[in-house]
C-alpha cells in the first residue's frame, strides 16, 4: 500500500508531505485546485515521462517521493532479479528532475533505470485516470481481464516459455533453410576449388624444402667450385692447412718431452687437426654429391608455381593457409551434404512444438471461454446495481490463424445499455457515463485475483451522479476490504464514502500561487461534502444532507 507521498517544487507545489491510510481514502477539491497535479507527481515517480515543465518555476529540480509498505507481497524475486536493494517491509521510490532535463530515479537510495522503476509500479498500484477507459477498447486489456477472471497466470507463464522455444526453432530454421539455399548456390565452386586443393597434394613445410633446395639445383656448379677449392686448402699435400697443423703437432709432441708447458699446445693442435680433418672428409662427400639434376630443377619449378599459382590465387600467404582453406571447403560441403537430414530434424524439432504449443493455447482457450460467462453475468449483475438493469454484455473470441505470445484468442468485448440495443464493440456504443460505469465494475472485479496493493481511480465517476454516484462509492467502499483505495472525486456521493478526507485548494502568496493539501476533521468535511451539493453558499439543508451521507 501507498504510505505517504511527498512533493517538492513541482508545478505549483513548493512542498507536500501526505499520509494515507490503508483502506479508502478521498481526495476533493474545486476544479483547478491540482488535484491532477498531485496525481501526476505520483505518475511521475512511478515511471511515467518526464517534462521539464513539471518543474517549479523558478527553482532547479523537483523531487517526489513515494513509500510504500510491501510487507504482504513477498517481493523479493523482483529485486533480486532486477539487482535492487531489497527491504522486506518497506519500498522507496524517488525521482529527480531538473530543469535542464536530466532525471533520476532511485529505489529505496540505490539508483535504477527507469523501466524498472515503472515495472515495479505497476506491481505496487493501479493509477486509473479518466483516459485509462480507452482501455476497454483494446483487445490486449480485455484478454487480460479474461486472464485474470480465468486464472491464467501460471499456465500463461509455461505456454510464454513453450512460445519463445516455438520462435526460437523458427528462427533457426528459417537461417538454416536460407543458410543451405546460399551453400547449394555455391556447391558446384565449392568442389571445384577443393577438388583442386586436393589434388595439389599439400604438406606443412613444403614450400621452404624446395625453395632451399631450387637453390642448391640453380647454382650447383658454383657451390662444387667453392667446394672443392675449400677442400684443396685443407688437403693439399704441400700448401694444405691439415699438413701445416700436422707438422705443427709433431713438433710440438716433440718439445713436450723436456718443456712441460708445451702440453696445452698439444692438445689444442691434436683437437684442431681432427676438427679439420673431420671438416675435410665431411666437405669431400657434399662435394661428390653436388650434380646438376636439370630435370628435378624443372620439376621443383613447376611444383613451386602450383604452389605460387593457388597461393596468389586465393589470396593467402602461406601453405598452411592453403590447407586451412582447403579444411573449411570440406567442412562447408559436410555441411551441405548434411543439411537436409539437419533441416528434417530441426523441422520436426519445430513441428513438435508447434503441437506442443497448439496444445497449451487450447487449454487456455478452453479456460478463457469457461471464465467468460462468469464475467458476463458479475458485469451484468454490477451495471444493474449501478442503474443499467437492461445492460448486456457478452465475450466474442476469434481464432488467430497462427498461435501468438498470448494464445490463440482474439477477444472482443460487446456490450449494450439498452434493452432492445444488441450488443457491440464497447468504443462503438457506450456513452461516457456507461464506459466509467463499466471499468469501475470490471476493477473491482478482478481486485480480488490482481493481488495488486492498492488502486487509485481519478474521477473515474464522470459522467453519473445521485443514487448511482452513491453505488459507485458503495462498490469503492467494498473494494476497499481488499485493498487500498484511493478516490479523486467531485461527487459527494462518493465523497462521503472514505474513511479519510484529504481537500486540494489552491493557497495564494505575495509571490506565487501554491497548490496546498490537507486532511480534514469531521467537521471540516461535513462542510465540504455540503459545499459539493451546494455550491460555495453552504445552506442548512445541504449541511444536514452532508450530515446524513457521512452518516454523522
Amino acid at each position: 500500500m501507498l504510505k505517504s507521498l511527498f512533493i517538492r517544487n513541482y508545478v505549483l507545489i513548493d512542498s507536500l508531505d501526505i499520509h494515507f491510510s490503508d483502506s479508502f481514502t478521498v481526495i476533493t477539491g474545486e476544479t483547478g485546485a491540482g488535484k491532477s497535479i498531485i496525481l501526476g507527481a505520483l505518475s511521475l515517480v512511478l515511471g511515467q515521462r518526464a517534462d521539464t515543465k513539471s518543474v517549479k518555476s523558478g527553482e532547479d529540480r523537483c523531487v517526489i517521493e513515494a513509500t510504500f509498505d510491501i510487507s504482504p507481497y513477498n517481493m523479493e524475486a523482483f529485486f533480486s532479479a532486477n539487482e535492487l536493494e531489497y527491504e522486506p517491509e518497506t519500498c522507496i521510490l524517488r525521482r529527480e528532475l531538473f530543469a535542464s532535463g536530466k532525471t533520476r530515479t532511485f529505489v529505496n537510495d540505490s539508483p535504477a533505470a527507469l523501466n524498472v522503476v515503472k515495472e515495479l509500479g505497476n506491481r505496487l498500484i493501479d493509477v486509473h485516470s479518466q483516459h485509462q477507459n480507452l482501455l476497454l477498447a483494446d483487445n490486449k486489456f480485455q484478454l487480460h481481464v479474461v486472464d485474470v477472471m480465468a486464472q491464467n497466470e501460471p499456465l500463461l507463464i509455461e505456454y510464454r516459455k513453450e512460445y519463445a522455444r516455438y520462435q526460437s526453432l523458427r528462427k533457426e530454421l528459417a537461417v538454416m533453410k536460407e543458410k543451405a539455399a546460399r551453400s547449394r548456390q555455391d556447391e558446384d565452386y565449392i568442389r571445384f576449388q577443393l577438388k583442386q586443393l586436393e589434388e595439389a597434394g599439400l604438406s606443412e613445410g613444403e614450400q621452404e624444402t624446395l625453395e632451399q633446395e631450387l637453390e642448391v639445383l640453380s647454382h650447383a656448379e658454383e657451390i662444387k667450385t667453392a667446394l672443392y677449392k675449400i677442400s684443396e686448402s685443407l688437403n693439399n699435400d704441400e700448401t694444405g692447412s691439415l699438413i701445416h697443423i700436422r707438422e705443427a703437432l709433431s713438433t710440438a709432441e716433440k718439445l713436450e718431452r723436456y718443456y712441460p708447458g708445451a702440453r696445452e699446445t698439444v692438445e689444442r693442435l691434436s683437437i684442431a687437426y681432427i676438427d679439420l680433418r673431420d671438416l675435410a672428409s665431411g666437405i669431400d662427400v657434399r662435394k661428390e654429391n653436388i650434380d646438376s639434376d636439370p630435370e628435378r630443377l624443372q620439376w621443383i619449378n613447376a611444383r613451386l608455381d602450383t604452389l605460387y599459382t593457388l597461393l596468389q590465387k586465393h589470396r593467402l600467404s602461406s601453405v598452411p593457409d592453403l590447407i586451412a582453406l582447403r579444411e573449411t571447403y570440406r567442412r562447408q560441403l559436410a555441411e551441405i551434404d548434411s543439411s537436409g537430414e539437419q533441416l528434417d530434424t530441426l523441422s520436426a524439432l519445430k513441428e513438435a512444438a508447434r503441437l506442443e504449443l497448439l496444445k497449451d493455447a487450447s487449454t487456455l482457450s478452453e479456460k478463457r471461454r469457461k471464465a467468460a460467462g462468469l464475467i458476463s453475468s458479475r458485469l451484468i449483475d454490477s451495471l444493474a446495481q449501478l442503474g443499467m438493469p437492461h445492460s448486456r454484455f457478452q465475450i466474442d473470441f476469434t481464432a488467430k490463424a497462427e498461435p501468438e505470445s498470448d494464445g490463440m484468442d482474439d477477444v472482443r468485448f460487446l456490450f449494450s445499455a439498452n434493452k432492445n440495443t444488441g450488443p457491440e464493440r464497447v468504443a462503438q456504443i457506450a456513452s461516457g457515463g456507461e464506459i466509467s460505469r463499466l471499468m469501475l465494475c470490471i476493477k473491482a472485479m478482478i481486485a480480488g485475483f490482481t493481488a495488486l496493493p492498492a488502486i487509485i481511480f481519478d474521477e473515474v465517476d464522470m459522467g453519473v451522479s445521485g443514487d448511482i454516484a452513491d453505488k459507485m462509492g458503495v462498490i469503492m467502499q467494498e473494494l476497499a476490504a481488499k485493498m487500498q483505495v484511493i478516490a479523486i472525486t467531485h461527487l459527494p456521493q462518493i465523497a462521503s464514502k472514505g474513511k479519510e478526507h484529504y481537500f486540494v485548494y489552491k493557497q495564494d502568496t505575495t509571490l506565487h500561487t501554491l497548490t496546498q493539501i490537507r486532511k480534514l476533521s469531521s467537521g471540516e468535511r461535513i462542510k465540504e461534502v455540503a459545499r459539493m451539493l451546494s455550491g460555495a453558499t453552504l445552506t442548512d439543508a445541504s449541511i444536514a444532507n452532508a450530515r446524513e451521507l457521512l452518516q454523522l
